[in-house]
């Protein structure tokens, strides 16, 4: 995968746990210089992502009129359905053209934190059937490849391999379902799928149905086009960890513009408990 000159580092799982030497040099310039690389050889197999996108892709297709009923826009809720054009990630470009299923960790209601939005229940349709048990299962082993992902990346920036772990007890970790339909005939200079921004929070681990779309702000200033197949993982970071490492992991910019083809992919927002200072 070409970024300008220097290709994004695409990086053997197994070989980070193994703290394979030249792996974790690979991890080191993936966070540090690029913001961006892909994990592939993970627990998570391609027949698991599969599955959560045929499950999601079975949601989306369904009629609005049916959607609407665990709409974010008519719950109240951060958890749900959110419309086409319900979410304007970047102010300067129209609201962004596509639909999402947003779940999360749900915590007791005697701790005083499930009162926070963060933690709200999450609310499920009735249909497609087991959505809500395929989605959780991979929203789970989702949570744990982050984490174990955070512990080898505070290593190669030298912190303890644990530093973030109690920093994570109570994750504020939010996994979404995006669908873009393919791009309208009228869509303009400030249409996209979703424009260009950072993310905000630490870590993003990202899945996706194969279908292009992704593309990342290289160190060139040009737009480059990822792609990776279901059971490769793009991990990337946002502007919360670029300050917490004191610019040692990068926050990179990257957008979906948009094609003939519709694309499913499913980003999970792997960020810190809600008390964490």
């Amino acid at each position: 995968m070409l970024w300008g000159k220097i290709l994004i580092p695409r990086i053997d799982f197994e070989k980070i746990v193994a703290y394979d030497r030249h792996t974790l040099d690979e991890l080191r310039k993936a966070v540090s210089e690029f913001g961006f690389l892909i994990v592939f050889n993970t627990p998570i197999k391609e027949k698991e992502v599969l599955k959560t996108i045929n499950a999601y892709k079975e949601f989306f297709l369904l009629p609005n009129y049916v959607k609407d009923k665990v709409s974010m826009a008519r719950t109240g809720s951060n958890r749900g359905w959110g419309d086409l054009r319900a979410e304007q990630v970047n102010p300067d470009y129209n609201p962004d053209y596509k639909e999402v299923f947003d779940n999360g960790l749900e915590i007791p209601k005697d701790n005083p934190l499930s009162k926070l939005s963060v933690y709200s229940q999450n609310i499920w349709p009735n249909e497609p059937k087991e959505f809500s048990k395929i989605i959780l299962s991979y929203y789970n082993n989702a949570m744990a490849l982050s984490k174990e992902m955070l512990r080898k990346i505070s290593s190669v920036i030298g912190q303890d391999h644990r530093y973030f772990d109690d920093k994570f007890e109570i994750p504020m970790a939010l996994l979404r379902g995006n669908f873009y339909p393919e791009r309208p005939n009228w869509a303009g200079e400030k249409d996209y799928g979703i424009a260009s921004h950072t993310d905000y929070g630490c870590l993003t681990l990202l899945a996706n149905d194969g279908t292009p779309g992704l593309e990342v702000l290289n160190l060139n200033k040009q737009w480059t086009p990822v792609e990776f197949k279901p059971g490769e993982f793009v991990i990337n970071f946002g502007e919360m960890l670029q300050m917490w490492s004191n610019d040692r992991i990068k926050a990179t910019p990257h957008r979906v513009k948009g094609s003939s083809t519709q694309r499913i992919s499913i980003p999970l927002f792997f960020n810190p408990s809600y008390d964490t200072d």
